[in-house]
């Protein structure tokens, strides 16, 4: 598969036959067990043949189908161990590359966006993509002025592809559930769906970018790099190398793995507060470990610093993250119930025609916010799942109030990149002081100065 499928009835038909496949294996599964084959093997080896089916289809579709892949890819944490392993290889595939579009369409492109004589704004140009993702791939190039830089360019038809796909994939979005427990699956097909447009828009792309490149200049920490051209369906940026953070979690060293988990939750705090935007698409694929500046006196770097790519997806927040989540959690901690309850159904997450026992939503979100608590906390695939669990087993207290629970469409994005967040620090088996990030940057989180608190009391009242 080497170019992206654009017609709608190549690409439904593929996406068509995953559930189909879906079915046969259980057939199988059934007679290997009638056969004899225990019953833990046989669902070993099903899980594994699904797994390789359902990514080998949304990596080569690209487009929507991958899109959703990624988004999924995080949440492996969630799984049960025994078949976390088919999934995560899997997935770990999705998040640096898939099969490239023609050199003939590259060239294409080019030549309508940036004029025939597009070479002659490189000094250099390869030809092979450094990196392929759901709607562009990525070339390795030498900018005219001697700057190295990605050349990111778009699929022709890449927002057909898109919709096309997130609608089918929404059609039989409920056997794709067992894939991660405790996660509804089409609220996430459909929020990927309304942010096509976005995602699509290289002008908005590069004004995401070029504002965090501008905030984040001279950040010891964090390093976005700057936009050199765009174009419709083109965008140029300067070239970063580094340890991509696939590469992190899977042979990374203690030292890298605790540093890229605070390095990642400080960006998650930190971007929305200096730069009102919330960048929305955390995957490790859009992640670099850069070696730190290097020391004065034995000239080897010091520390690691967290790279950041790929701005096709943000949300636009002018204040930060809103200061009722930071209250929320700092409220939670003090065990204040009633003032939690109040805050949650002020904001719709309790809808008015539900009445719940703020004893046990506390009860509910304890557990969730653990991580807030410790001066340290140590994020584990193990503590995922015991999340995951809870919440998904039908006869867990959690499950039945979760049910009742609503999320106010402002808080869907945020959610989904808070969620993807946490779990990509469990897939990095991560030691973090996320209480530290929260306090230096969560609205709402840091205990208020004295006089402040009654004055909100007040206005409750």
């Amino acid at each position: 598969m080497s170019d992206l499928p654009r017609k709608a009835v190549t690409r439904t038909a593929k996406l068509a036959a995953l559930p189909l496949g879906f079915a046969g294996r259980a057939t199988w599964g059934l007679g290997k067990r009638i056969g004899g084959k225990s019953a833990e093997l046989v669902a070993r080896e099903l899980q594994q043949r699904t797994a390789e089916q359902l990514f080998k289809v949304l990596g080569e579709l690209k487009g929507g189908a991958m899109k959703f892949g990624q988004a999924l890819s995080v949440f492996e944490s969630a799984l049960p161990e025994e078949v976390a392993g088919p999934y995560r290889a899997a997935l770990t595939k999705l998040q640096e590359a898939a099969p490239p579009m023609p050199t003939r369409t590259v060239h294409a492109v080019l030549a309508e966006r940036l004029g025939e004589e597009w070479r002659e704004l490189f000094l250099e140009f390869e030809e092979k993509p450094a990196a392929a993702a759901s709607i562009g791939q990525v070339h390795r190039a030498v900018w005219h002025d001697g700057r190295e830089v990605a050349v990111k360019v778009q699929y022709p038809g890449a927002g057909d592809a898109l919709l096309s796909d997130l609608t089918q994939l929404s059609r039989f979005a409920r056997l794709l559930g067992p894939l991660i427990p405790g996660m509804d699956i089409k609220p996430l097909i459909t929020e990927l769906r309304d942010r096509v447009a976005e995602e699509l828009d290289y002008a908005l792309e590069a004004e995401a970018q070029r504002e965090h490149a501008e905030e984040f200049a001279d950040d010891p920490d964090v390093v976005v790099p700057a936009v050199v051209h765009q174009s419709e369906q083109v965008l140029v940026t300067e070239w970063m190398d580094g340890v991509p953070l696939s590469e992190v979690i899977a042979h990374g060293t203690p030292e890298q793995r605790d540093r890229a988990g605070q390095l990642l939750a400080r960006f998650l705090f930190s971007g929305p507060a200096r730069t009102g935007l919330l960048h929305a698409d955390p995957h490790p694929g859009n992640f670099r470990l850069l070696p730190g500046p290097v020391g004065d006196e034995d000239g080897e770097p010091e520390g690691w610093r967290l790279g950041v790519l790929d701005f096709g997806t943000v949300d636009r927040l002018p204040g930060g993250l809103p200061e009722t989540i930071g209250t929320c959690l700092r409220m939670t901690l003090a065990g204040d119930a009633e003032t939690v309850y109040e805050l949650l159904c002020g904001e719709g997450f309790v809808k008015e025609s539900i009445a719940l026992d703020p004893d046990e939503v506390l009860e509910y979100l304890l557990p969730i916010i653990e991580p807030a608590e410790a001066d340290s906390f140590v994020f584990t695939r193990g503590w995922m799942r015991a999340q995951a669990a809870r919440i998904a087993d039908p006869r867990s207290p959690a499950h039945q109030l979760g049910k009742q629970l609503n999320l106010p469409p402002s808080y869907l994005l945020i959610h989904r990149v808070t969620l993807s967040t946490i779990g990509v620090l469990c897939q990095l088996n991560a030691t973090v002081r996320l209480r530290d990030e929260l306090t230096a940057w969560l609205p709402g989180f840091a205990e208020p100065e004295a006089g402040t608190e009654a004055g909100t009391e007040t206005e409750r009242e």
